[in-house]
């Protein structure tokens, strides 16, 4: 199948990468940069706007972890360095989309808002990443929307991808997705080789025929679905045997388009994709003597869903990314450094894998029968799925994922 990629510009409300899934199926193309902009908000602090960074309890992990001497590489469509946020953020990357290359030119805002979720200063009333001292190596990939890009266009991914896997860079940020690719999965098994730790947006194709979404369909990658501020999977959220953990990923604050004016209020999970990629920049800055697979087993071990290892929800992995249970509470068993907790297989150069799970990219799995699916309490919510509920829990109430309980199916990835 062929490795190009489908790309397009923003638009209110509902994102072009929310496409039909039969014309992707028909031209066998990436499904693209999973975000899509809603009415411009030209708030100058974005602060309040940062919902999830309250509930996540930012402030207070920020004083045993802030991503410092962690880097994580974003490949995407460039990253600004200029913007208050990250300004001293970003160091040299590598533009594969053009030539003379500029890694630093963002014809959308996608890959500059992606980086400052990661690791935004706050300056000035400026986007905070969740990992704010953490630095930036920006990729630039020709994806669409990226000047001179057009749909179908060569997008250079796998390139972009082999660059990140040979840089200093400890975590990927991929958040694109779509059909799978030769060339995508090649790249993706060379960064598993060299110890990389890969995050992928899960896809924004839930209700629009929620095909399997690639990179994030690989084995070696942590799939990343979105939720919103209630606490429910979003429902555009792509579902499936690709979902590793979930992250917010709705109602957030990102650029509007590329002048970088003013942000708008986003959703998708791309966003998803760049909050657990910082909330593994915390942890492994707590933890620098972790490999990726120690820090991405903490991060499963102790995400909404935890507690039943050898199954997980086709909506939200193994729940959403909590990794103040570890920073606060020094939960979360880090397990063998060489063993991965996607595959359950010792990592390194003979071993790893980026075969699909499916040759058809569609998602295999079956739904438990509605009847049979068990809510669960407040009480088991704070220790099991409600990354959003403050330390002392809330009184009664549930939460349904995305109106329809969730499934809780086999395992994945083995």
């Amino acid at each position: 199948m062929s490795d190009s990629m489908t790309f397009g510009g923003e638009r209110p409300i509902r994102s072009v990468w929310q496409r039909s899934v039969s014309g992707a199926m028909a031209v066998g193309v990436l499904v693209a940069l999973q975000w899509g902009a809603a009415s411009a908000a030209a708030a100058q602090d974005v602060r309040s706007q940062q919902w999830y960074l309250s509930a996540m309890q930012a402030e207070k992990m920020w004083k045993v972890s802030t991503g410092k001497g962690i880097t994580v590489a974003v490949v995407d469509t460039g990253v600004d360095p200029s913007t208050r946020a990250l300004q001293g953020q970003v160091l040299p990357g590598k533009d594969f989309a053009s030539a003379p290359g500029d890694e630093t030119k963002d014809d959308t805002g996608h890959g500059t808002t992606m980086a400052e979720l990661i690791a935004g200063t706050g300056k000035d009333g400026s986007l905070k990443g969740l990992a704010p001292d953490a630095k930036i190596i920006p990729y630039r990939a020709g994806l669409e929307g990226v000047k001179g890009r057009k749909k179908g266009a060569l997008s250079h991914v796998p390139q972009a991808i082999r660059a990140a896997a040979d840089s200093d860079a400890q975590i990927i940020n991929m958040s694109f997705g779509g059909a799978p690719g030769t060339d995508v999965a090649k790249a993706v098994e060379y960064a598993a080789k060299k110890g990389k730790l890969m995050f992928s947006s899960a896809g924004n194709e839930a209700d629009e025929g929620n095909l399997q979404s690639y990179p994030a369909g690989y084995p070696d990658v942590a799939g990343v679905a979105g939720t919103a501020s209630d606490g429910k999977v979003s429902k555009f959220s792509s579902y499936g045997d690709e979902v590793t953990l979930a992250a917010p990923g709705e109602g957030l604050p990102g650029w509007c388009g590329a002048k970088r004016e003013n942000y708008c209020k986003v959703k998708g999970t791309s966003m998803a994709s760049a909050i657990a990629s910082a909330s593994a920049a915390l942890i492994w800055s707590k933890h620098p003597d972790w490999t990726g697979n120690q820090v991405l087993r903490v991060l499963t071990k102790t995400a909404g869903l935890a507690g039943n290892e050898k199954t997980q929800s086709k909506y939200l992995g193994y729940g959403a990314v909590r990794p103040r249970l570890n920073l606060l509470e020094g939960k979360g068993d880090p397990g063998d450094p060489d063993i991965s907790p996607l595959t359950n297989e010792k990592t390194g150069p003979s071993t790893a894998s980026a075969k699909p799970k499916s040759s058809d990219g569609k998602n295999s799995g079956k739904d438990d029968a509605p009847g049979k699916v068990k809510v669960a309490d407040s009480k088991s919510q704070e220790e099991g799925s409600g990354w959003l509920l403050p330390a002392g829990g809330i009184a009664a109430g549930v939460i349904v994922l995305a109106g329809c309980g969730f499934a809780v199916v086999r395992l994945r990835r083995n």
